[in-house]
């Protein structure tokens, strides 16, 4: 069994987060995640805004004892709104994303509930020690949907350099025992798990995208800021998607300024086409990992044997490539 000073930190068993991904990691995925021993965070920037999330954090609650926490997408409006039903219902952690965690630490403090952050740069990260988070998440471009551009075996390290002994969490492109594994020996004291997560039985997503994960190889990604051009998304500029190839990747994929002027119309076209399950115009967020993912299992069974692969490649590994003096 593994103990990090994430484990500690949050009160669970094994050093996995399932990553809060919007309308997809909702009671039941989190649930299974936490009561598996992980640390399960509801995706709390949705549509159905404060009330919705107050439902969710109540269910969790009805089929775990276990700890869980809510992320947010920070940079997207109504946010203050969100985190105060966070607060207010006393979960372990919240996690924010995308934006200055600055102000949003002292009341978390203050409630008793731990803030993680993810961040994209290792300034952000320097950022959010100064602020005073309890755990850095660092993501890799690997990951799946909105990600930045530093590989995660670069990132993962040099944030630990910086964070001045506060946690560190490794994002992007870990979906196994070895993603999880290699995570601990870059000096992360845990993995930020969320592609792997998408292909599960609980994940909110229609099957033909968690199929489409399964069938994909660690090639067939893109990364585009198209949809969310489209959308008029409240990303920061630094932020890309990394989606699964279709025909609209082909056609608008770094065509930023063409997908801007043509808003009106290719807004309502992706939302139409997510709504009938177009699988040639709707996006699947995914990340380099879905070549790894070969099957749509329970999230219970797959947080277990992620951690029993890194458990046992941390036993046999080291013997195999480390011969003592003679």
């Amino acid at each position: 069994m593994f103990r990090t000073r994430i484990t500690e930190l949050l009160g669970i068993e094994h050093p996995i987060i399932s990553a809060p991904m919007a309308g997809i990691a909702t009671a039941n995925l989190v649930a299974a995640v936490s009561a598996a021993g992980g640390f399960g965070l509801i995706g709390g920037t949705t549509p159905g805004g404060a009330d919705w999330l107050r439902e969710q954090i109540r269910a969790v609650r009805e089929r775990t004892d276990r700890p869980f926490g809510v992320g947010f997408i920070s940079s997207f409006p109504g946010l203050d709104e969100l985190v105060a039903v966070a607060l207010e219902e006393k979960v372990a952690a919240i996690s924010h994303s995308f934006a200055d965690p600055t102000t949003y630490i002292p009341a978390a403090h203050a409630a008793g509930v731990k803030v993680l952050v993810q961040v994209q740069t290792v300034a952000q990260a320097v950022v959010a020690v100064n602020a005073g988070a309890d755990a850095i998440a660092a993501q890799g471009t690997e990951a799946g949907g909105h990600t930045g551009y530093s590989g995660t075996m670069a990132i993962v390290p040099t944030v630990v350099d910086v964070a001045k002994g506060v946690p560190v969490i490794a994002a992007g492109g870990i979906a196994d025992g070895r993603g999880l594994a290699a995570a601990l020996m870059l000096g992360a004291e845990g993995a930020w798990i969320g592609t792997r997560f998408v292909a599960s039985v609980e994940a909110v997503r229609p099957q033909w995208q968690k199929d489409r994960i399964v069938e994909a190889s660690a090639d067939d990604t893109v990364v585009t800021r198209a949809y969310d051009l489209a959308a008029n998304a409240a990303f920061p500029d630094y932020i890309i998607d990394r989606v699964l190839r279709n025909d609209f990747t082909d056609v608008w994929a770094g065509r930023d300024a063409d997908v801007a002027a043509r808003r009106d119309e290719l807004g309502p076209e992706v939302a139409r086409a997510t709504q009938e399950n177009n699988q040639a115009i709707a996006p699947v967020r995914a990340g380099n990992a879905s070549g790894m993912v070969h099957a749509v299992e329970p999230a219970g069974d797959i947080l277990r044997r992620i951690v029993r692969e890194a458990e046992l490649i941390l036993r046999e590994r080291v013997k195999a490539v480390l011969r003592s003096e003679d």
